[in-house]
């Protein structure tokens, strides 16, 4: 949490070291899981693959169930990783086996008998279904699977509504997800729909990505022509930005705005010579009569 991810490997290690010392398997699991997490977080995907790995071999060895929840979610990540590394095969079999056993297992939740299951693991179901669309929806974007993409986007989002509600920040995240896939398809009034609300509820909630929802406003908004209103956008996101020191963004949006500026005096140029063009007409007509 304070950034200190080479002393945390360092723990981690010594923390893996000791468990295996003591032969405590639920040691081993959950600090192999903690190192997992750990390198993906780093972006060193490959340790941070085979270490998935070996944390599913030692749970699948005990008595954890291949759609327990824990393992769902670290074959969520790897998929992530093999999408990443651009493994199609193995990313689309990782995404596709997440969300076919999810679905399986809410539709089994919802018969059971009331009380038999606690809440949270009923919720953390459906939003971990919720996750593995969103992630999905994700990868098929990047693969100009636009429409696929606009129907994952919009079943994470009913999941993600009901569950959490319109005002929760992984709500937000997907509204403004499925906003890029309409928009990528050139349906920029169905996405201005989806992300103004979500700009509207990002700045609203405070939202960690609240610069980021407002940069991609901007973008449709200049898709939709309306150049005045985007440029406003994007100073917001700018101060935003610069607030969360997201030197990156603040880049970004700069460069945005100055393409923004060039293109107003490319219009206005534009315009002053039609305007001449005219009054030259005008004038030779007036000589001609």
């Amino acid at each position: 949490m304070k950034g200190e991810l080479e002393e945390a490997e360092r723990l981690l290690h010594e923390a893996s070291w000791l468990s295996q010392q003591s032969s405590n398997n639920a040691a081993i699991i959950y600090t192999y899981d903690m190192m997992a997490n750990l390198a993906f977080l780093r972006g060193e995907l490959a340790k941070a693959e085979k270490l998935f790995k070996v944390t599913m071999s030692y749970m699948l060895a005990g008595d954890v169930k291949q759609d327990d929840n824990a393992i769902l979610q670290m074959s969520l990540k790897l998929a992530s990783i093999y999408a990443a590394q651009n493994q199609d095969k193995l990313a689309l079999a990782g995404y596709q086996f997440c969300i076919l056993t999810l679905e399986e297992k809410v539709a089994k939740q919802k018969e059971m008998p009331a009380g038999t299951l606690p809440e949270e693991e009923r919720v953390n179901t459906h939003l971990l279904l919720a996750m593995s669309m969103d992630s999905y929806a994700r990868y098929l974007l990047a693969h100009n699977q636009t429409a696929l993409a606009q129907t994952m986007y919009e079943r994470a989002l009913k999941i993600a509504m009901e569950v959490n509600g319109e005002r929760h920040p992984q709500t937000v995240v997907v509204m403004n997800d499925l906003a890029t896939a309409l928009d990528t398809q050139g349906l920029y009034d169905e996405a201005y729909a989806q992300v103004s609300r979500a700009a509207e509820l990002a700045q609203q909630t405070q939202h960690t990505d609240t610069h980021v929802i407002l940069n991609n406003l901007a973008g449709i908004l200049i898709h939709k022509g309306d150049y005045s209103q985007a440029r406003q956008v994007y100073q917001t996101a700018l101060e935003v930005a610069e607030k969360s020191g997201d030197g990156v963004a603040v880049r970004y949006i700069t460069k945005e705005l100055a393409q923004l500026a060039k293109r107003k005096r490319v219009r206005s140029r534009g315009k002053t010579g039609l305007q001449e063009t005219s009054a030259g007409k005008d004038g030779a007509e007036g000589q001609e009569e």
